[in-house]
Parts: structure tokens; C-alpha cells; sequence
């Protein structure tokens, strides 16, 4: 069947674009996006280099794997066409900052901080992340309840279980992976006092910040998520929520307000444990009580 139908073509007749170059740039533009080359940005600081699906799928350690409990997919198992993260990062000429992160930014303004340790570690048995690869000729289905694909990206973990990886650390709908300082350094603003003990619960709790809600929150404009508000400017959650409200909201946010168009999830016990919410919380007040004069 054509791509061009019958008014297409005669559009094109009457605008002079049957030349051969004109033609194939029109095909191409109505062309069905999963039918494209999706590309992906791979950046180190001093460089940046740019693959694509058709690329990476014929890469020699291109594998089929099997998710038993798929995160972004509810929890069911799947099967995905994939390489492993770690060889993909290899691209990049510059190494990986020690102690540094892999920022997993996605179109929707989410931007995962994942620890480059977890992704380059070698363990046996230990958690192993694979960039999953949305074949054009075999679209991935929607996300529950989204009108879209985790594709054309998407990173995903084997034995997620022997590492405690965070649900955050499976980003979708990737448009770009960099190495970067962790956050604290890049954003000295999220730190919480370095004056308090070292067994305080709010330095606990700005790790659990961390790994989960900076992948959507800024704290204090540290950070590079845009999909949810900032955690302290003007204010901060512990301000404006009762305490019991505030834990509430955590566990399972339509409990307490729900709208259209709301995209932050619940945290189960197996995600974020009773001691780290109550981390996460005193690391939260505390830093309602550093915010910077004159904030918003």
C-alpha cells in the first residue's frame, strides 16, 4: 500500500516535490514514528555522541532477557530486546566520575540519579541493568494507565532483588544518559547540615531522597527533574501536611487528593521501609528549617 494517498500525491505534484530527494524527505516525515530510528544522547561532560535503535539492536551483545517483576509495567513479567548498560556507557570516551552517577533523562522531564556502582558492578548474582530497545516493527504496549510506550528506552534490572534497587532506578521513554557528579556535589543546596551527627535520621534521609524523589522533585532548584514541584520553595510538605496526612500521601497519594492528571505513585513498605519514611521526613523538616532567606 502507498504511504502517499491519492490528495498527498496530488499535493505533491502541485508543489514541484516529486524530485527524488523532495519525495524520500516527505516519505520520511510520514513515515509512522515507530517506524524511525529512535536516537538516544549519550553524554560525559566533555563529550557527546548520539546512537539509535537500528544501531544497538545489531550490536553483537544484543540479547532477548526475561523480567520477572517489570516496574514500569505494573509488576508482570516481560520480555525485551536489550543491551547491556554497561557496554552501551562504554561508547563514551572519558571514564565515569568516581562515585559518580548516571543521570537517565526521559522526555517527560523525569531524570533518574542512578549510582554508576550499581551499573558497572560485576558481582555474581548481583543486579545487572540492561537498556531495553523498543523494535520499530514491534511496538511495546502502553503503560498502565498512559497512552504511551516505556520505549524507545528503557532500563531494566535483573535480579533488582540482590541490589535494592530503587523504582526509580527503572527511567522509561530515556531520551538521554550522562555521567555526572553524585547530586550532592553537583547541588550543594540539597546537603543537609554537615555540622549534624552522623547517625542523624535526616542524613539517612537525604539519601532516600535522593534515590527517589529527586527523579522527579528539585530541593531548594537542586536538581534536574521537571515533572513535579520543588520540595522546599516556598515550602516545604512537612509545612503544609499534618503528619499522619503527609505519611499517607507517601504510601498511596489518591488517599488523600486526587486529580486527572496526577502522576506521582505510592511507596510500598518493600520500597520505601517505615525507618526510611521517617528518615525521609526528618531529612524534609530539616530542611524546611535551612531554607534559604527569601526563597521561592
Amino acid at each position: 500500500m502507498s504511504v502517499l494517498s491519492p490528495c498527498h500525491r496530488g499535493h505533491v505534484r502541485r508543489l514541484g516535490l516529486v524530485r527524488p530527494a523532495g519525495l524520500a524527505l516527505l516519505l520520511w516525515v510520514l513515515m509512522p514514528l515507530t517506524a524511525r530510528a529512535a536516537p538516544l544522547a549519550l553524554e560525559d561532560g566533555a563529550n557527546r555522541l548520539t546512537v539509535d535503535t537500528a544501531t544497538l539492536l545489531a550490536r553483537p551483545d544484543a540479547a532477548e532477557i526475561s523480567v520477572p517483576a517489570d516496574i514500569g509495567y505494573g509488576g508482570v513479567q516481560r520480555r525485551y530486546r536489550a543491551v547491556p548498560l554497561a557496554s552501551v556507557l562504554a561508547l563514551l570516551p572519558a571514564p565515569p566520575p568516581p562515585g559518580g552517577v548516571l543521570e537517565a533523562a526521559a522526555t517527560d522531564g523525569f531524570a533518574a540519579q542512578v549510582p554508576l556502582h550499581l551499573i558497572l558492578q560485576t558481582t555474581p548474582g548481583g543486579p545487572r541493568a540492561w537498556l531495553a530497545l523498543e523494535e520499530p516493527d514491534s511496538p511495546w504496549p502502553h503503560l498502565p494507565g498512559k497512552q504511551a510506550s516505556a520505549g524507545p528506552f528503557y532500563i531494566v534490572w535483573e535480579r533488582p532483588e540482590a541490589g535494592r534497587i530503587s523504582p526509580e532506578y527503572w527511567p522509561y521513554q530515556l531520551a538521554a544518559l550522562r555521567f555526572v557528579q553524585r547530586p550532592a556535589v553537583r547541588w550543594p543546596q540539597i546537603a543537609a547540615d554537615p555540622s549534624l551527627p552522623a547517625d542523624h535520621p535526616a542524613r539517612r534521609g537525604q539519601d532516600v531522597f535522593t534515590s527517589i524523589c529527586l527523579a522527579c522533585h528539585r530541593m531548594n532548584g537542586g536538581g534536574s527533574a521537571d515533572m513535579g514541584p520543588d520540595l522546599n520553595r516556598p515550602m516545604g510538605p512537612t509545612e503544609y501536611f499534618q503528619p499522619g496526612a503527609l505519611r499517607r500521601y507517601l504510601r498511596d497519594p489518591a488517599s488523600v487528593r486526587n486529580w486527572p492528571e496526577q502522576k506521582m505513585p505510592g511507596f510500598a513498605a518493600d520500597q520505601i521501609s517505615e525507618t526510611e519514611l521517617d528518615a525521609l521526613l526528618a531529612y524534609l523538616s530539616h530542611m524546611a528549617a535551612r531554607r534559604p532567606a527569601g526563597a521561592r
